[in-house]
């Protein structure tokens, strides 16, 4: 059984940053793409980041790019989210994902595993 668990979230200061670690057991992550997204109360659950099974190519939402990079570590079957420049909207629950395939996708239905999330609280 594939399952993933992050780590890394708490409480930030606007401007401060934070990384957020995904780690898997089951199968291994190589032949596939990796995800993250984000959930806030009361809203709908968006795209973050995306990286190629690779990690050769990666993907971002408008709202992040130049402050968040993702990346991953096969061997260690580690995912990773840099978080800089934080924003109070970027409070969130933080999910990591495994794609479906070895290609990047921006929705939820592009992935089929997900971890239990973690709170990252940005205050200003």
């Amino acid at each position: 059984q594939v399952q993933l668990v992050e780590s890394g979230g708490g409480l930030v200061q606007a401007g401060g940053s934070l990384r957020l670690s995904c780690a898997a057991s089951g199968r291994p992550l190589s032949s596939y793409s990796m995800g993250w997204f984000r959930q806030a109360p009361g809203k709908e659950r968006e795209f973050v980041a995306a990286i190629t099974w690779s990690g050769r190519s990666t993907t971002y939402a408008d709202s992040v790019k130049g402050r968040f990079t993702i990346s991953r570590d096969n061997a260690r079957e580690m995912v990773y989210l840099q978080m800089n420049s934080l924003k109070s909207e970027d409070t969130a629950v933080y999910y990591c994902a495994r794609g479906i395939s070895g290609r990047p996708g921006t929705e939820e239905y592009e992935y089929n595993y997900w971890g239990q999330g973690t709170q990252v609280t940005v205050s200003s």
